[in-house]
């Protein structure tokens, strides 16, 4: 005898109706799209760690954070800087969704967090003071205890009070916000979850700084991508987290809707450890846009990886003209103000590209003074634009090869009948 077949329902719209950011421009989302709308460079000294010795010391950090804002139930002290990122985020994003306690409590609830470093900055504190101290002394189990980062997902599902919760982390380097995006919108999509908190974090690291540096990637002042002197990136930290629900729910509760989640690409080419792919690049994107059910031609932004490096820079818009054509949208690198903050870097693109859907405006790509030859695209530069956006790209590439594009859309409401 045959078993029952089980329905399998329609896959469900996803919208945005939550964001939550922590970045070297501004915290919180009015603050973020003011910053993104002034065109605001987050670039300083770096405070985090001691840079002497490096021949350029310049990088992205938070600024103005008080954790104890946002974390009203873990003991801060216990979180490392990544992981209290991520729970501050997700509690700005749910509290801008509008939805409570009680609400999230009934609710079956995704976590999916993004980081390419997890909480390495707490494993340079300990080893430093294990060297300072000797390989006699114990380690400090404080920090210790900041190190796993499975917290970054575990610690949101626990301040917020989720009994119903998938806590998951990716780790695909530079693209895992990207990566963490696609997750939570399936698991909502196909009915496994009314909920998903989903994005990226990082803090800024000795180790990752000193590996950018040792490549001779990292800028002496700023990151000017797409620009015939850029000189590289500029490391930095923060945090983005989206709330994702079905478009039937936001409905239901009235919620602000800032865009419509499309659909996603991933591919990994495993071309090079640190070089990007060009054809592995443009078929990504098409990826992304054959799931999300959109033509090349209605695409009216895209949000490139746009790291400042030479390889990248030419890369990346190579592939885009060739899913785009010679006359690709308008493309911009928010890396030139936020630095590249490793795991939320296309977390923070993929919530600036809601904002822009919503508020009707192109971010710029700043610190801008001659197009590369090579990069024959408008970046959009140093000033932002009004513009009549409908569907935006996002995308986030990373070494190894793993690459992530996710597909934003404008959300309009349909007239009633």
């Amino acid at each position: 005898m045959n078993a029952p077949q089980r329905a399998v329902s329609a896959p469900q719209r996803v919208v945005v109706t939550g964001i939550g950011v922590l970045s070297s421009i501004g915290n919180g989302v009015e603050e973020f799209t003011s910053a993104l709308r002034e065109g605001r460079c987050g670039a300083g000294p770096i405070t985090s760690f001691d840079t002497t010795g490096f021949l350029h010391t310049s990088g992205h950090e938070v600024d103005g954070f008080v954790p104890e804002r946002w974390i009203h139930r873990l003991p801060v002290e216990q979180l490392g800087r990544a992981t209290q990122f991520t729970v501050a985020a997700a509690r700005m994003a749910v509290q801008d969704a509008g939805l409570d306690e009680q609400r999230l409590a009934g609710l079956r609830a995704q976590v999916t967090v993004g980081t390419t470093d997890g909480e390495a900055g707490e494993l340079d504190r300990m080893m430093a003071a294990s060297v300072a101290q000797g390989p006699e002394q114990p380690a400090d189990q404080l920090l210790a205890g900041r190190l796993p980062a499975h917290q970054l997902a575990l610690a949101v599902a626990r301040e917020l009070r989720l009994p119903r919760v998938v806590p998951t982390v990716l780790g695909t380097a530079c693209a895992a916000g990207n990566y963490a995006i696609g997750d939570g919108f399936d698991a909502v999509r196909t009915g496994e979850a009314d909920i998903a908190l989903v994005g990226g974090a990082d803090a800024i690291c000795r180790r990752t700084f000193a590996g950018f540096s040792r490549l001779g990637l990292v800028s002496s002042d700023v990151c000017r991508p797409f620009d015939a002197d850029r000189e590289g990136l500029l490391t930095a930290e923060g945090a983005g987290v989206l709330v994702l629900e079905t478009l039937e729910s936001a409905r239901a509760r009235g919620a602000r809707i800032y865009a419509e989640l499309l659909g996603y690409g991933l591919n990994c080419d495993a071309h090079h450890p640190t070089a990007p792919d060009q054809s592995s690049v443009a078929r990504c994107m098409e990826l992304a846009l054959a799931d999300a059910g959109v033509k090349a031609d209605e695409v009216d932004l895209v949000s490139a990886h746009g790291t400042g490096t030479p390889t990248n820079d030419i890369t990346e818009t190579r592939a885009i003209r060739e899913v785009f054509g010679d006359t690709p949208p308008r493309t911009v690198a928010l890396k030139a103000m936020l630095g590249h903050s490793m795991g939320a870097a296309s977390a923070l693109g993929a919530a600036a590209s809601a904002l822009a859907l919503a508020h009707g405006f192109v971010p710029p790509t700043v610190n801008h003074r001659t197009t590369d030859p090579q990069c024959q695209i408008d970046c959009v530069p140093n000033h932002s634009v009004p513009a009549d956006l409908r569907v935006v790209v996002n995308n986030g590439l990373a070494f190894g090869g793993n690459n992530a594009s996710v597909v934003l859309g404008r959300h309009e409401e349909e007239p009633s009948r």
